[in-house]
């Protein structure tokens, strides 16, 4: 006997995740630390890994082995994925990094820009009102998420925060456009404001 259609609509439902399965594009104010910042050791303290099999091309050794990873922080639910290497090891670091990343971006600290000073790990990276430093480097995340807290208590203002992080603002931007999701975000929000895009 055939299933009514809306019924199959129904079933068909099932097989979705749940909403909060879903990556979030907005951001979320939390106090305290940002998770991003936080050393390794205590990090992964706030971390679930989950190991899997890896779909996809790559031949039959690639699904032998559970070799990819997600890395999903316990407080806010987000998690980063790694799936492209064949070593369980590497996809794990690759996602935590991933994770780190994405927390800097949907995750904004309350600051106070009148009391507010630059974190000792960034006044150890800036150059006078230079930051030279890799989207790769394992600082980026922790420095980015600094960024784009004082961006946000800025109301993405580039020379209010160029004057509180004491760079430049094409530094700022820079910094930034490093991370494709960090730089979208800082845009949309800027779309919000009736200000105008930043160009990469």
């Amino acid at each position: 006997m055939a299933i009514p259609s809306k019924n199959k609509s129904s079933r068909a439902n099932e097989w979705l995740p749940p909403i909060e399965a879903f990556q979030k594009t907005k951001h979320s104010v939390i106090e305290g630390e940002h998770p991003a910042t936080l050393a390794e050791e205590v990090f992964l303290k706030q971390v679930t890994l989950d190991f899997g099999r890896s779909s996809g091309p790559g031949g039959q050794h690639r699904n032998r082995k559970a070799t990819s990873c997600t890395a999903t922080h316990i407080p806010s639910d987000i998690s980063g994925e790694a799936t492209e290497r064949r070593r369980q090891s590497e996809n794990r670091k690759m996602a935590v990094s991933r994770l780190r990343r994405t927390l800097a971006t949907l995750l904004r600290c309350k600051l106070n820009l009148a009391s507010y000073t630059p974190s000792e790990l960034w006044e150890s990276r800036r150059q006078g009102d230079q930051f030279p430093i890799n989207s790769k480097h394992g600082d980026y995340p922790a420095v980015l998420s600094e960024a784009l807290d004082v961006l946000f208590a800025s109301k993405f203002d580039m020379a209010k925060a160029a004057n509180s992080l004491q760079i430049s603002k094409s530094q700022i931007k820079k910094l930034v456009s490093g991370d494709n999701p960090a730089f979208t975000w800082v845009n949309d929000q800027r779309k919000e404001r009736d200000l105008h895009p930043l160009r990469p």
